[in-house]
């Protein structure tokens, strides 16, 4: 996109800190940051005498082990020790701070060299000195508030990669340095196709190294880290995402592709269920989620984008009522779309052009409820449209999930020719070394009521269209579809499933209900009663537990500020009868904005860069040098993966462990060992639900749920599932159950090599029989109790064999061993080598090993 030269290589830093030390006095607090290695250190000192302030004192140099065994021994005493792996910053409530460090971590997923680790546990340091006086009755409340987001559950990080943007970011080649830089009126860097870079050779490789900048809206510690802002290495600054990565791996002839999938929820507009709905006035929808699915084997890199979120209109459900389904309420009305076109602005300029909305909503209803909220994003986005050129205007496509598989229609086959059509549009990013890129331009966004159901079998249906096309350019695959029941296509669903369970926990409070088996009509019979459970259960975190839920989000994301102040605006946060203002703050419009027309609603600059994302084309990272060695520590990748300075089983390195997940999704017995075509096994007989208490819909390492709110008025999604039972006997029996051979599978031999192989002849055989009996009789014989008439006859032919060994060893055992006899001549060959100098730093010539060379020529 703005790097098409071959021979400039950009090389993200690795992170210089990725263990860190606590040393804890009763003044101060040390914290000892180190390289992988152990080899450079960095040194943090903070001062807990102070109460109203973090001081926190910075050494500028880096240290060594001896300079720092040397500064530890000075401070006497045994101070408290406490290992870790990142700070994710500080936080006060009402009396001092609180430091909050990683202390366990697991590596999820790879994607090339770069490691993703999610967070297993944390600690919580009380940075200041507690007071003689009484604390403050609210801070304990604060503190199990805070803690009640738990750090240890879909949290993640990287030391060298920028989880916060996806693939085709990261790849892009800087146009601007600064974390402040305006792109419309600073100057941006010279165009890579031309630059020189004052290189002798033309085609002399040149690496740069670049500090990424990252995308806030997805830095879930972004307001811990706040007091640690002015520190001059960054590398303390340790950004983590929330939502959901996994990995899985697809073994194809024993070739492993990887299949990674990143979900980031952003941080605007964050919230439970029914307390966040729709957008607020910047334009941040609620359950905003960036899904990113990753396929690579190695050099080759390929991924696409999409996107969830809320209808982006002020709307809401009253849930002072205890009702399953609040009804659906415009809450301000919005004629010129000012919210909608400040939302699908910043899509087009991060993703480019063209955006496609895929709605799920229903559309006809008895009682209006669904088609409120369908009909204003229909209106909004005809309305915008207007003023968008006509080949970059926003499109729009409406699919009834709900209507489409009562009526009897073939859901999923339908959603993949939606899928078909919305990635021949938007394309997808591919990188491998000597073809050109391709870039993905635009970006789909599923939506329903809740984003969590419908939308995620939606957003499945569009992976497995993309993972087809993946594989496609890859060159796995001829054609682009996949068949269901296949190993590639049941890995994929069971990491949508896991997405969808993970997402479905965070926004609504209990897992998914509506699976993509539901929707597929292959769910079994006991995925009714966990419907049911599950239903219960997202209706009793809804009613009871949303409240205190979205009021720790609230503070652990800084949109609410303790205070001891007793002012009206300062009560406590659980005192206020709605977090309204926390999320809608009103920004005053600047001279320039006064002026601008309302329809003038896309950026010149965006404008000019479509259909390419304005982001990518106009990259911003933070630092950019060049370096002059591509196997300087803060951008070696491969030292950095493969950690080859300490012992690593082969079972704990994360790419052994993906590799052995293909496994998991083979079936015991099979026809066929080929991951895209269908794995036809045998039928069992259906066990009584009550009995084995499980369900068939259930993913890796979750159960089904359910959604309330994505039913219809007067015939529901649950029964789905009911009507499973009489068309799976129907579906079963339709299957072509083709008999599989050796030949259908693989060419002929003689077609490939040129010959064939057939029967041996009658003499070749016994020559055949008199060589195995030969290696019998080396390996000691054998016995058997009763002689068949082919062991005669081999026995005739054995008689006038007599082996012996070739050569005579003694009597030599390993309890004593007599030296062989050597004649003077080879001795004198040997001295002569033994005295020639040699130098063992050097690579050895053949001169200098002509005399032993000549000795072995002799034996």
């Amino acid at each position: 996109m703005n790097n098409n030269n071959p021979n400039i290589i950009f090389h993200p830093i690795i992170s210089a800190i990725q263990k860190v030390v606590l040393y804890e006095t009763k003044t101060r607090l040390y914290l000892v940051g180190s390289n992988n290695r152990e080899t450079r250190f960095r040194l943090l000192s903070i001062d807990r005498t102070k109460q109203d302030h973090l001081p926190i004192e910075e050494n500028p140099n880096e240290l060594t082990a001896h300079e720092i065994r040397r500064f530890l021994g000075s401070l006497g005493g045994a101070p408290k020790i406490i290992s870790a792996y990142g700070v994710l910053g500080f936080v006060r409530f009402l009396e001092g701070y609180y430091l909050i460090l990683v202390t366990k971590r697991k590596c999820c997923a790879h994607i090339g060299m770069h490691l993703i680790y999610t967070i297993k546990d944390t600690v919580m340091v009380r940075v200041n000195e507690a007071t003689l006086k009484t604390p403050h009755p609210f801070e304990e409340r604060y503190k199990k508030m805070f803690q009640n987001i738990d750090l240890r559950s879909n949290f993640y990080f990287s030391y060298s990669y920028d989880l916060t943007r996806t693939l085709q970011f990261n790849e892009s080649a800087p146009r601007f340095v600064g974390p402040g830089v305006d792109i419309e009126k600073d100057e941006p860097l010279p165009d890579w196709n031309v630059l020189t870079n004052n290189v002798q050779a033309a085609n002399e490789r040149v690496d740069y190294a670049f500090r990424s900048c990252s995308r806030k809206r997805f830095v879930w510690n972004s307001f811990l880290l706040q007091s640690m802002k002015d520190i001059m290495l960054k590398d303390w600054l340790l950004e983590v995402t929330h939502g959901y990565v996994s990995q899985s791996s697809i073994s194809i002839f024993g070739r492993h592709v990887n299949v990674c999938l990143i979900a980031r929820r952003s941080t605007r507009f964050a919230g439970t269920r029914f307390l966040k709905r729709g957008a607020n006035f910047q334009g941040d929808v609620a359950n905003e989620v960036e899904t990113e699915q990753i396929v690579t084997d190695g050099l080759r890199m390929c991924s696409f984008t999409q996107m969830r979120g809320s209808v982006p209109s002020h709307w809401s459900q009253d849930i002072s009522k205890m009702v399953p389904k609040p009804p659906i309420q415009l809450d301000i009305c919005d004629p010129y779309a000012q919210t909608p076109s400040r939302h699908f602005e910043r899509l087009l300029f991060h993703y480019g052009a063209p955006i496609i909305m895929l709605n799920l909503v229903k559309k006809r209803e008895k009682r209006k409820h669904e088609s409120i909220i369908s009909k204003e994003l229909v209106n909004s986005i005809r309305y915008l449209n207007t003023f968008l050129p006509p080949h970059h205007r926003m499109k729009h496509i409406h699919f009834d999930m709900a209507r489409k598989s009562r009526g009897g229609g073939n859901v999923m086959e339908m959603l993949a020719d939606i899928a078909e059509s919305v990635v021949q549009q938007t394309g997808m990013f591919f990188k491998a070394p000597g073809s050109e890129r391709m870039y993905q331009t635009g970006i789909v966004r599923t939506n329903c009521v809740d984003c969590l159901d419908r939308t995620n079998t939606a957003q499945f249906a569009i992976g497995k269209c993309v993972l087809g096309h993946q594989l496609d350019y890859l060159g796995f695959l001829k054609s682009a579809k996949l068949e269901f029941d296949s190993d590639c296509v049941t890995m994929l669903e069971n990491l949508y499933e896991e997405h969808g369970d993970t997402l479905a926990l965070q926004y609504g409070g209990s897992q998914l209900v509506h699976r993509i088996k539901t929707y597929r009509k292959t769910a079994a019979w006991a995925s009714q009663g966990n419907d049911i459970m599950q239903t219960l259960s997202r209706y009793y975190s809804n009613t009871f537990s949303d409240t205190e839920k979205q009021h720790s989000i609230n503070l652990f994301l800084g949109y609410y500020i303790p205070s001891k102040s007793h002012a009206k605006e300062n009560q406590p946060i659980w005192e206020l009868q709605t977090d309204y203002y926390m999320h809608n703050t009103y920004e005053f419009p600047s001279a320039s904005d006064e002026k601008k027309p309302i329809t003038d609603w896309v950026r010149v600059k965006v404008r000019a860069c479509l259909p390419f994302s304005c982001s990518e084309t106009n990259k911003i990272v933070k630092e950019l040098f060049r370096v002059h060695s591509k196997d300087l520590e803060m951008i070696d990748a491969y030292s950095n993966y493969h950690q080859s300075f300490k012992w690593t089983d082969c079972n704990e390195h994360i790419s052994f462990e993906i590799s052995q997940l293909a496994l998991r999704y083979m079936p015991t017995l099979r026809t066929n060992y080929s991951p895209f075509q269908r794995q036809i096994q045998e039928r069992k007989t259906r066990k009584n639900p009550s009995m084995t208490g499980q369900s068939s819909t259930s993913s890796m390492n979750s159960n089904s749920s359910s959604s309330t709110s994505e039913a219809d008025d007067s015939s529901t999604d649950e029964d789905l599932s009911t009507s499973f039972a009489e068309n799976q006997s129907k579906q079963m029996d339709s299957i072509e159950q083709d008999a599989i051979t050796l030949d259908t599978l693989l060419p002929p031999m003689e077609q490939v090599y040129g010959c064939k192989i057939t029967n041996a002849s009658k003499e070749n055989m016994q020559i055949y029989k008199k060589y195995v009996q030969m290696g019998k009789l080396c390996n000691g014989g054998t016995t058997s109790l009763s002689a068949t008439p082919r062991d005669t006859d081999v026995n005739k032919l054995m008689k006038n064999i007599n082996l012996q060994p070739l050569g005579n060893y003694g009597n030599d055992s390993y309890l004593s061993v007599k030296p062989p006899t050597v004649d003077l001549k080879s001795k004198r060959i040997y001295e002569e080598y033994c005295k020639i100098p040699r130098n063992f730093n050097t690579v050895p010539v053949f001169e200098e090993s002509g005399a032993l060379y000549r000795y072995v020529q002799m034996l």
